[in-house]
């Protein structure tokens, strides 16, 4: 069983600046939980309860969040506004938390990198918290990845279809279907040109990997940015092993920038009137 979940948090945020300026975009909140507080959800209903963070500077705020906070806690008790802390207490509770530095900013596959000694040598997830991910007709986007590693036992990404004019935003796949939503890649390529992509196949934020990944990331140069990108690895993984895309069931929302940060909060607003 998959034990760990593991989130790349030491991003800047830049596209929400100037209120990331202080507050990790992980923490911006939709309604009244904060984007990462819904990923750990997420991962928990998945069966994991070991969560890692790959954080950076000014990401303190992510810890204290996971931890009691005695004053607040002395100051609400007993009144009618103590049952807010319930979900977050549940986490503290049910969750082991532990946190790692991404001293340099050198992409996505470094931030993996530096999570190794959180993880193991085991299989474990991957949840980008500003890809938030809902499926209200069943499971949720990592519990059904991990129904398909129970099966395949390989690294799986999760993968959605996306208008051309936005396959450069994204790490693109291609390759042949396996079964229903399922395709074992052959090709890889990350924010390929329009005339390049090999598909409109784009990866979201959601993985999970098995251990081998990071000795292909040790062994990974630096690609697009100068930054080592996971794409770059899981491609290697892909021709040397198999790497399966999963056309995932429910709504992505890319907190990651404005226009879907405030339709995420729209969606979650209308549901809780219901």
């Amino acid at each position: 069983m998959l034990q760990t979940c593991i989130f790349p948090a030491a991003g800047y945020g830049t596209r929400f600046l100037p209120a990331t300026k202080t507050l990790p975009k992980e923490m911006l909140p939709i309604l009244n939980k904060p984007l990462i507080h819904y990923g750990v959800d997420e991962a928990l209903e998945a069966g994991m309860d070991n969560m890692g963070f790959v954080t950076g500077r000014g990401k303190r705020a992510l810890e204290d969040y996971f931890d009691i906070s005695y004053e607040l806690e002395h100051q609400i008790s007993g009144t009618k506004k103590e049952y807010l802390l319930n979900d977050i207490r549940s986490l503290i509770d049910r969750c082991t938390f532990t946190f790692t530095r991404q001293n340099q900013m050198k992409g996505l596959g470094d931030a993996i990198l530096k999570s190794k000694p959180l993880v193991g040598d085991e299989a474990f997830g991957v949840i980008l918290a500003d890809d938030l991910c809902v499926n209200e007709e069943g499971f949720n986007v990592m519990s059904q990845m991990v129904k398909i590693y129970e099966k395949y036992r390989c690294t799986i990404v999760a993968v959605m279809e996306v208008p051309k004019d936005q396959v450069s935003n994204y790490g693109i796949v291609t390759g042949n279907n396996v079964e229903d939503n399922l395709v074992m890649v052959n090709s890889m390529m990350e924010k390929p040109d329009i005339n390049e992509a090999p598909s409109n196949l784009a990866i979201i934020g959601r993985y999970i990997l098995t251990p081998d990944i990071f000795g292909i990331l040790e062994n990974t140069k630096a690609g697009k940015n100068g930054e080592i990108q996971l794409t770059d690895a899981l491609l290697t993984q892909a021709l040397s092993g198999m790497v399966l895309a999963y056309k995932f069931q429910g709504k992505r929302f890319d907190c990651g920038s404005v226009d879907g940060f405030v339709e995420a909060t729209n969606f979650f607003y209308k549901k809780s009137l219901c």
